[in-house]
This record gives structure tokens, sequence and C-alpha cells, in this order.
């Protein structure tokens, strides 16, 4: 299955992955949105984006991945913050094509650790990740904190 970085020519059909994703996760629809926040990516250079393409050259799915530090292990670390395939090219393999090309590209980049949060009750992508060999953290609690910045009103 071909898994590819995603390129600015992808703007399009990505930007509709991604408000899918956003409207899997309760947001409302804004295609406009996901297409300025994609563009500030690709260009930007501040995550790697991995699409997945159909027979026809279409976009399937995508996995999206933030460089980070750990500093308890003195190492990179990176967030896959980000995993969606389209309602029609589910259970067809997509999400783990997505998901071992995301480990590879880490391991290629001296990467030897991902991390990822989903929904407690998105059994699915659980029933994927742990196929994969990812394990539920039992260690710690993961907390967020959301406050409205000049930022977040552009």
């Amino acid at each position: 299955m071909p898994v590819r970085h995603a390129s600015l020519d992808d703007l399009g059909p990505l930007s509709e992955l991604l408000d899918g994703y956003r409207q899997f996760y309760r947001q409302a629809p804004d295609l406009e949105g996901a297409r300025r926040f994609l563009q500030a990516r690709l260009e930007g250079g501040d995550s790697h984006i991995l699409v997945h393409e159909g027979p026809g050259g279409e976009l399937q799915g995508f996995v999206q991945l933030y460089p980070l530090l750990s500093t308890v292990r003195l190492a990179p670390l990176w967030l896959l913050n980000d995993l969606f395939v389209s309602p029609e090219a589910r259970r067809g393999g997509v999400g783990c094509a997505l998901m071992q090309a995301a480990r590879e590209l880490a391991a290629s980049h001296g990467v030897g650790h991902l991390k990822l949060a989903t929904e407690m009750n998105n059994r699915n992508a659980q029933a994927l990740y742990e196929s994969l060999g990812w394990q539920r953290d039992t260690t710690f609690y993961y907390y967020g904190l959301l406050f409205d910045t000049q930022a977040s009103q552009d």
C-alpha cells in the first residue's frame, strides 16, 4: 500500500481528510481552517505528515507526527497526534500501513519512542494500536489545560 510524505499538492484532499478527522472528534466543519492549518505545517516543516494513496491515486488516510524531546529518556520522541482513514477505506489495512510507516520514519530519524492518545471509547483504534505492539500507559496520568490566547482567536 503506497504511503508517502504529503506535499502542498495534496492540500485539497488532505484538508478534506483533516476536516473529517476533526468532525469525528465532534468539531464543527471548517474546511478552510483545516487547509490553513495544513498549509502552515507543510510550509513550516514542524510536523511529519504521511498519506496513503488508493489505487486511483486518491488519498485514503493520513498520519501526523510532531517531534518532541523526552527529558527523562534524554532522547527525542515523536507524538503521533493524528491518524485518520476515510470511512470508505476503513478495514482495508490503511490505518495499519500508516502506523507502520510512521514507526519506520521515526526509526530512520533515530527516534525510538512514539506516543499517542485516543479517546477511551475509541475501541477500533485501540485494537489497531495494540495489534501493532503499542502498550497502554499504566504509569502516568495525562492532564490538559485549555485556555484562550491571542493565537487561538486568529
